[in-house]
C-alpha cells in the first residue's frame, strides 16, 4: 500500500512559535482486540465515562478532538454527551470510519478489508458518507476532520474529503508498517504536519510517533533488523541497552518518562506540534488492551494529567485543535486559502 498512499505533493506546514498540544480520541465502540473483526460488537458504554479524560483537558484549557465512528454516532448513549459538549465549544467532533461496522456492508469481513484503503472507491465513499450523515444528523456538528480506522488511509478516501467537508485528516501513523497486515507503510513518515495537496486545501496531522535513545537516528534501520530477529526480542534488547525506543504520545502502552522523552528529542529535531491519542474505551476498564484493571485505569489518566502537567508547565506549552491549527496557517499572510 506504501506506493499508493495519497501523500506525493506534501508541502511542509509552518509549525507554531511555541510548543503546541492537540488530543486526538479515537472514539469508537468496544471489541475484543484479538478477536475476528465482527459487525455486532457495538456497544459503547464506556463512552458513558469519558468526563474522565475531558475533565483533565479541560483543566489545561485544551478542547479534545473526538473522532466519532458510526456505532458512538448512531447511538444516543455514544453522542449524547460530547455533542453537548461541542455546542458550547469545549470539543470538537471528527470522523472515525470503521468499515467492519459501517454501512453499507458489501464486502468480505477480513483483515485486510479493515483497512478502508483496499476497499473499492464506491464503497469507501459510501461509507464515509454514511458515516459524516449520520453525525451531522445526531450530533449537529458538521466533522472537518478526518481519522480512517487503523490508519487505512488512501487515495480514493481523500478524493471525498471536499464534498464531505473535511479539511484535516489525522491518519498518518508515522514510524509504523501495517503493509505485512495489507495496510498501509507509514515507516519512511515523521511527525510533522504537512499540506496534502499543492492548493494547501486538506492539511495532515500525524500522529506524533518516533524513537528516542542514543541511537534514535538510525532508529528505523535498527527497529526493521531487531524486528526480523523478534524470536530473539530485538526490540526489547534494543530498547534496555538505551540504543532505540519507538514511542508513541499516547498514555496506552507508554510510559510518562517516555512521552517526555519523545517530546524533548522531537522539539530538539524542530517539531512544535504534537498530538496525543488514545482510544475512548481506555476510560473503563476492560475494553482495550491497556486498561485492564482499576490499577491500569489510574495510571492511564495519572499519566495524560502529568504529561499535562510537564507540557504545560515545563514546556510553557499552549492547547489547540487540530482544525483551529489549520486556521491558524490559513490567517498567515504566507498561505492564501483557495
Amino acid at each position: 500500500m506504501s506506493a499508493d498512499l495519497p501523500f506525493a505533493d506534501r508541502i511542509a506546514a509552518v509549525l507554531p512559535d511555541r510548543p503546541t498540544l492537540v488530543v486526538v480520541v479515537d472514539t469508537e465502540e468496544e471489541f475484543d482486540w484479538l478477536a475476528p473483526f465482527s459487525r455486532q460488537a457495538t456497544t459503547v458504554t464506556a463512552m458513558r465515562h469519558i468526563d474522565r479524560t475531558q475533565r483533565l483537558c479541560e483543566a489545561v484549557g485544551i478542547a479534545p478532538t473526538y473522532v466519532i465512528d458510526y456505532p458512538v454516532a448512531t447511538q444516543p448513549r455514544g453522542y449524547e454527551m460530547i455533542s453537548e459538549w461541542a455546542k458550547i465549544g469545549r470539543c470538537d467532533i471528527g470522523a472515525h470510519l470503521h468499515p467492519w461496522v459501517t454501512p453499507p456492508f458489501e464486502e468480505a469481513l477480513n483483515g485486510p478489508n479493515s483497512f478502508m484503503c483496499n476497499l473499492s472507491p464506491a464503497l469507501q465513499q459510501s461509507k464515509m458518507r454514511e458515516l459524516c450523515h449520520a453525525i451531522v444528523a445526531n450530533t449537529g456538528a458538521d466533522p472537518r476532520v478526518f481519522k480512517a480506522g487503523r490508519y487505512g488511509i488512501g487515495r480514493d478516501g481523500l478524493a471525498l474529503f471536499d464534498d464531505l467537508g473535511l479539511v484535516v485528516d489525522v491518519s498518518v501513523n508515522p514510524c509504523m508498517n501495517f503493509s505485512p497486515e495489507n495496510g498501509p507503510d507509514f515507516s519512511s513518515f515523521d511527525s510533522f504536519p504537512f499540506w496534502i495537496d499543492r492548493s494547501r486545501r486538506l492539511l495532515e496531522v500525524p500522529c506524533t510517533h518516533g524513537f528516542v535513545g542514543w541511537a534514535r537516528r538510525q532508529g528505523l534501520g535498527l527497529r526493521r533488523a531487531a524486528d526480523s530477529v523478534r524470536v530473539l526480542r530485538g526490540p526489547g534488547i534494543l530498547s534496555k541497552l538505551g540504543a532505540v525506543n519507538r514511542v508513541m504520545l499516547s498514555p496506552e502502552g507508554n510510559t510518562l518518562d517516555e512521552m517526555i522523552a519523545l517530546t524533548r528529542a522531537l522539539l530538539n529535531d524542530g517539531l512544535t506540534l504534537f498530538s496525543m491519542t488514545f482510544h475512548s474505551p481506555s476510560v473503563e476498564p476492560g475494553h482495550t488492551p491497556y486498561v485492564r484493571s482499576q490499577a491500569d485505569l489510574a495510571t492511564f489518566l495519572t499519566t495524560i494529567e502529568r504529561y499535562f502537567e510537564f507540557f504545560f508547565g515545563e514546556l510553557e506549552g499552549q492547547p489547540s485543535t487540530p482544525e483551529r491549527f489549520r486556521q491558524d496557517l490559513l490567517g498567515r499572510s504566507s498561505i492564501t486559502q483557495v
